[in-house]
């Protein structure tokens, strides 16, 4: 679709979605009591009606009305699936879904593995835990739509996972960023060759990575044929965006499905259609359990309206998720961001794994980098990663070696705060 027809559908699905909420559901019955919908309203005129949905209070609101809250349009019965948030930042949010939304979400995965060349003929490998979060189940039963034959990594052990990946043939690999790397680095310490492995695909999201290039050219040189493509979503959102097709690392959000904004980090808390801030997302399908101009917390860049490459004028996100906006540290009066220093990190292949401690010195916060090495890694590594570190920040932030470092399935945990 065009842009203004991308726009036009937008706002048919949010003027409807208003009007349902308004009438039956309790949590946004409140919130929207003032918004007024006219027909001459514009897209624009309409969001700046709506207020900000925050993780914060629909926490709240789940604890003084357990187990599910009031976000709940319809009554129970109408719901046939729950998930809950991994709960990296707080508590965790419970999430209800009807067969309808079910379905909508695993159209927009299919849309993700349409972008990532993944079809009916592949063999999908998911390299995870199966648990209660959102993107495991959605991911592996848009592939069995898709008709791939889908392979449940389960409680397999990362060896015993890169080994099923070999003998099965699979071309296609989901898991975070991180376990990417990690089952590379557990295939050669197995001198398992993974130069004969049939994997064409590797789908990575949970975390910064899939769109920052040094850690997809570590993924890569890990897994020789493979290509990565980068994709987020969120147990309370969905899948929302997938890897655009001429640009690796730009993510285009799934227009049809969601309205995208920018919070700037500097304002007086307008949202501006595009530019550097917080993501802001309103979720048009999810009407059972809606999220509507959700803070998601997400720093992106974003660009609307321009036609990509690539041909479609769904809004871009330049670089994918670039970081948290909460993540970020003031270092003698240096902003940084985790993802910004993980790639330094990564520009050094014999760093096998790494952790940032930030810690409280003269009421001032201090970082160190901790770093494990490769044996075959050079001594000088260490020396030579601060030097880098110091390039690019303008900063010394303290370098040392460690040994058998915490490793992740999940979301990597690498920034640890010390009193």
């Amino acid at each position: 679709m065009t842009h203004q027809a991308i726009e036009q559908h937008q706002l048919s699905q949010l003027r409807n979605l208003v009007s349902l909420l308004k009438a039956s559901n309790p949590f946004y019955r409140e919130k929207l009591g003032e918004v007024e919908i006219s027909p001459e309203m514009s897209l624009a005129e309409l969001l700046l009606q709506i207020p900000f949905t925050t993780k914060n209070e629909l926490i709240a609101d789940q604890a003084a009305n357990p187990p599910w809250g009031t976000n709940l349009t319809f009554p129970q019965v109408a719901y046939s699936r729950f998930h809950q948030t991994s709960a990296t930042t707080g508590q965790p949010m419970r999430w209800l879904d009807t067969p309808v939304s079910w379905g909508e979400m695993l159209n927009c995965w299919r849309e993700v593995y349409r972008a990532c060349g993944v079809s009916g003929g592949d063999t999908v490998f998911f390299a995870f835990s199966f648990g209660p979060f959102l993107g495991f189940w959605t991911a592996f039963e848009a592939a069995n739509q898709l008709g791939a034959l889908t392979i449940p990594g389960g409680s397999l052990s990362s060896k015993a996972r890169v080994e099923l990946i070999l003998t099965s043939q699979a071309t296609a690999l989901c898991c975070t960023p991180t376990y990417a790397i990690r089952l590379g680095e557990v295939a050669r310490e197995a001198d398992l060759d993974l130069s004969a492995s049939c994997l064409k695909a590797i789908i990575v999201a949970g975390e910064p990575g899939g769109s920052v290039p040094e850690i997809r050219s570590r993924i890569e040189e890990l897994w020789p044929g493979a290509t990565v493509y980068d994709h987020h979503g969120m147990t309370e959102m969905g899948p929302v965006s997938y890897p655009c097709p001429a640009n690796p690392m730009t993510l285009h959000v799934l227009s049809r499905y969601y309205i995208a904004e920018i919070l700037p980090p500097e304002g007086d808390g307008t949202t501006l259609p595009e530019g550097q801030g917080e993501l802001i997302l309103t979720n048009l399908f999810r009407h059972g359990s809606p999220l509507l101009r959700y803070r998601t917390g997400d720093l992106v860049d974003l660009t609307v309206g321009a036609a990509c490459s690539c041909g479609t004028h769904n809004a871009s996100l330049k670089g994918g998720i670039l970081s948290r906006v909460d993540d970020m540290v003031t270092i003698r009066g240096v902003n940084i961001y985790p993802a910004a220093l993980e790639r330094v990190v990564r520009e050094f292949p014999e760093i096998r794994e790494f952790q940032v401690r930030v810690t409280r010195v003269r009421d001032m916060d201090e970082l160190s980098v901790h770093i494990e090495i490769a044996e075959e890694g050079e001594g000088n590594t260490a020396k030579a990663l601060q030097n880098r570190l110091q390039d690019h920040f303008n900063l010394r932030i303290p370098v040392k070696i460690a040994a058998d470092l915490p490793r992740f399935e999940m979301k990597a945990k690498r920034w640890i705060k010390e009193s």
